[in-house]
């Protein structure tokens, strides 16, 4: 998570990314951005120069037009521009920030099927996570990254939103630790630029529509702002909900219930 003055540079950045972009270049910015922020991570050289508080804005800005005008869409130079002329606590800070914000144009991309994104990442997360032949083969250090990359793309190209795939790649790239970790933050990510939580809710069946409104408005009252739900059948919970928002756990599962019942006993 960034901070301080790299905190405030990503939310410049990202007010530049959300009404400085037409949607038709968002896709193709997004994926470029990512590409950025990865050649920055290898190139610590470059980075530390881009970053340097010391070095005018304009000796910054001069050097990442001379690298990368006529190899990347003038969107995302344009960003990388801004960006470099902005204070950044670490030299990590930026590229980490190029990948949010190379996110967060991907979600734009798809216009008014953000929902679908959001749905798709969390179905994507899940096949992958009850396939663990297909989990290893993603994230195997010892593939490279074009062949996982075109096994992704083989599996989901011509079934999910292109902005669905382009994420999955990204989340091979290992820089949230996990595939699954990735994708949950990606939800995240597509949810808050509706102005929404993202909410993974286990239960022991489907919930009928008139309970998942309900759990829904109970859900938007307590946080304050929508509630984009997901569910997950787990025949474990017994009963009940099992809600979780980012680091809240909220258990209402007949489990979890005996489980207290026990401890208070055993007390």
């Amino acid at each position: 998570m960034l901070r301080g003055a790299s905190a405030d540079a990503l939310a410049g950045l990202t007010e530049k990314v959300g009404s400085g972009l037409n949607q038709d270049d968002t896709a193709t910015v997004g994926d470029q951005l990512f590409a950025l922020a990865g050649l920055l991570r290898s190139d610590a050289s470059i980075r530390r120069v881009a970053t340097d508080s010391s070095l005018e804005a304009a000796a910054k800005q001069g050097l990442v037009r001379q690298l990368f005008e006529g190899k990347v869409d003038q969107g995302a130079l344009d960003i990388l521009v801004d960006a470099v002329e902005r204070r950044w606590v670490a030299s990590v800070d930026l590229p980490a920030a190029l990948e949010r914000l190379s996110e967060i144009a991907l979600a734009k991309s798809v216009g008014a099927r953000s929902d679908q994104l959001v749905d798709e990442l969390f179905e994507v997360g899940q096949t992958i996570s009850a396939n663990p032949e297909l989990r290893d083969a993603l994230s195997n250090p010892g593939r490279t990254v074009a062949d996982r990359t075109q096994l992704a793309e083989n599996l989901f190209g011509d079934k999910v939103l292109p902005a669905t795939v382009s994420l999955l790649k990204q989340a091979l790239a290992g820089t949230y630790g996990t595939i699954s970790g990735a994708l949950e933050t990606y939800r995240e990510v597509v949810a808050s630029g509706r102005g929404e939580a993202v909410a993974t809710v286990r239960v022991v069946k489907p919930l009928g529509d008139t309970d998942r409104e309900k759990l829904r408005a109970a859900l938007a009252k307590q946080y304050g702002r929508p509630v984009h739900v997901n569910e997950i059948i787990d025949p474990t919970v017994i009963g009940g909900v099992r809600v979780e928002i980012a680091d809240d756990v909220i258990d209402g599962t007949v489990v979890s219930r005996l489980d207290e019942a026990r401890r208070r006993l055993a007390g």
